[in-house]
């Protein structure tokens, strides 16, 4: 007879529900009706160990804590500042933010530990204070010039975020499976003084990516930790915003930082003739050429109609662009040449958090299991991030 798993049914219950899997889902892993399934959670009957352990493998979760007296203590949802309206959160989106959080809670926890300073930038601010003076701070704490990026922005960014001791994971999925979704969630930031954390979904292209990147180090700037989604360049104070306060001020350091006045000022308005060199310019700043006309129009640069005109324009050219992206996506996928697969998990778990965890193992003070576990990535592995890193 097959060995039953004497589990606390009202783990199996939060275990699923924390995963944001339907009762019917989680029933098809394990092969049986709903109506079986709902046995096990409300403590009637019990699954197999193998079903059990398929479960906790689908919910991400150790399959020791089904066998809990009560439920553990879990980390605290972060603060949505998503609108009102926004769809819940799926499966791939709580999986990421439970991932990071677990990353983010252990390296805290050791900083902490060793006696790390606190990182005197996080907090700083607060949603009241002036959001170009924030901005300046930024810039000036990361030293980062938009006039004069030495890289690609985005990977100047992300560079220099993390040599001051911000933690930058990207990624657009956790496996082929659970793909993330840029209409659900657009990035979160986790504030800590120890090691704040910034997640940036890469599903985007890179100009709404680095936007999303500077707008989550603003949450960091004034101590809010929490999820975005639809951020906008449209920072306009209207009453009937659609977006919440502090998704308000994050959006307008954004705006300031990566288009600072002087810099937007003395751009001229023959930069505003055509889309050409509006795209022009937009490319060299990082951004969407509708975040630099919408920037040059808070400025006064152009007028209403001139902006609605150029929008236009712009949006035909953006068209072009994504089928240009889709066309050369599709050929990758033919030639099989996509991105390398350590790189991309490099990414998604941080470089700088990568490196640590490499550095506390090759010095014995970080087992392997626990080492593995943080990467995702066997030992035997490591080796490939080492050469990624250097």
């Amino acid at each position: 007879m097959t060995e039953k798993a004497f589990i606390t049914s009202e783990i199996l219950k939060w275990a699923r529900e924390t995963a944001g899997i339907s009762v019917e889902d989680a029933a098809k892993k394990v092969l049986v009706s709903p109506e079986r399934f709902l046995t096990w959670e409300n403590g009637n009957d019990y699954p197999t160990i193998r079903q059990a352990k398929i479960l906790a493998k689908s919910y991400r979760r150790p399959f020791s804590i089904f066998f809990l007296p009560e439920i553990p203590k879990d980390f605290q949802p972060l603060q949505d500042y998503r609108r009102d309206d926004s769809q819940k959160l799926d499966t791939a989106s709580l999986f990421i933010i439970r991932d990071v959080q677990e990353k983010q809670n252990w390296i805290s926890e050791l900083f902490e530990e060793i006696g790390e300073n606190k990182l005197p930038f996080v907090g700083k601010y607060t949603p009241n204070d002036n959001p170009a003076v924030v901005a300046k701070d930024i810039l000036d704490t990361l030293k980062i010039s938009p006039a004069n990026y030495k890289k690609t922005p985005i990977n100047e960014w992300i560079e220099k975020a993390e040599l001051a001791g911000i933690f930058i994971s990207r990624t657009s999925y956790l496996h082929s499976r659970l793909v993330l979704d840029k209409d659900l969630i657009q990035g979160f930031a986790i504030s800590d003084k120890y090691a704040p954390f910034v997640f940036v979904n890469s599903k985007n292209w890179k100009a709404p990516q680095l936007f999303t990147l500077v707008h989550e180090l603003a949450h960091i700037w004034i101590a809010k930790s929490g999820i975005s989604n639809e951020i906008d360049i449209d920072f306009t104070n209207n009453p009937i915003s659609k977006f919440h306060p502090v998704e308000l001020f994050c959006n307008q350091v954004a705006a300031n930082a990566l288009m600072p006045h002087e810099i937007i000022i003395q751009l001229g308005n023959e930069t505003f003739d055509s889309t050409q060199k509006i795209f022009k310019q937009a490319k060299e700043l990082g951004i969407s050429s509708f975040a630099l006309l919408v920037r040059a129009l808070n400025l006064n640069l152009i007028s209403q109609s001139k902006y609605k005109s150029l929008k236009e324009d712009a949006q035909d050219e953006f068209e072009k662009f994504l089928e240009r992206e889709k066309i050369k996506k599709e050929k990758q996928k033919e030639r099989k040449n996509g991105p390398d697969t350590y790189l991309l998990r490099l990414n998604k778990n941080s470089k700088l958090f990568t490196r640590i965890v490499m550095d506390s193992f090759n010095n014995g003070s970080l087992s392997p299991s626990i080492a593995s576990n943080l990467l995702n990535t066997q030992i035997n592995n490591f080796q490939k991030f080492e050469k990624l890193l250097a």
